[in-house]
């Protein structure tokens, strides 16, 4: 099957020696992300300030998740797999990601669940690439996942062109709890599960949803998180 289908990078194409397996160039220009950072979001710093040192949009709006670990920052090749993944039906892309996450998932995380998608957008793009890498994780991690805990109530309008604070209000509200899962909530860590972090609004709206129904505390854990605002389109 090799011979006839080699495996091949994820990020250009080119022919590498095993599956999910990125080429040379594609490694070297991945960012990981890893301390110095800060304490409460996991942004990096250029330089180590310390241990229990936040950043400044920490410090003047401290955050209600218990970190963000993101296993590469956005740039053209980690944008490249979420593209291919959310866009170009390549499913196979969902554990590319989840083999460069898993060591982030928390060692105490009782719970995986994805960012969920409105029904009418689940419906003409026919998964959730969220749910898929939650998936992968699972198998990867022994953590269990359940993509039916979050319910996106009402569509919203693509974020990618908002700002900040307008990305905040279209989300606002927009996420639920499903009722019978209430329950499977209460004093568990659970664990936000998303392709790519860009502002957080997303995430902070589960986050608060999640938290108000009982759960102890939640974590996200990405695939990307852009580091850059410009590139934040």
């Amino acid at each position: 099957m090799d011979l006839a289908l080699p495996p091949r990078c994820p990020g250009c194409g080119a022919i590498t020696h095993e599956t999910h397996r990125f080429c040379a160039d594609c490694w070297g220009s991945l960012h990981f992300i890893a301390p110095p950072w800060c304490a409460g979001c996991h942004m990096p710093f250029a330089y180590d300030r310390g241990a229990d040192a936040l950043c400044g949009a920490c410090l003047s709006d401290p955050p209600r998740h218990a970190g963000i670990n993101a296993a590469v920052g956005y740039g053209d090749v980690a944008r490249t797999v979420a593209l291919r993944l959310k866009y170009g039906g390549k499913a196979a892309f969902a554990e590319t990601a989840a083999r460069r996450m898993a060591r982030l998932v928390p060692a105490d995380a009782d719970l995986l669940v994805p960012v969920p998608l409105h029904r009418w957008r689940l419906w003409s793009r026919g998964f959730n690439q969220a749910a898929l890498i939650a998936g992968q994780l699972t198998r990867l991690t022994r953590i269990p996942n359940d993509p039916f805990v979050l319910t996106r109530t009402r569509a919203t309008q693509v974020l990618r062109a908002m700002n900040p604070r307008q990305r905040k209000r279209a989300v606002a509200g927009a996420f639920a709890i499903a009722a019978n899962r209430r329950e499977s909530l209460h004093g568990r860590h659970i664990v936000l599960i998303d392709d790519v972090y860009t502002s957080g609004a997303t995430t902070d709206a589960c986050t608060g949803v999640l938290l108000r129904a009982g759960a102890a505390n939640v974590s996200i854990v990405c695939w990307a998180r852009v580091l850059d605002p410009a590139l934040a389109d």
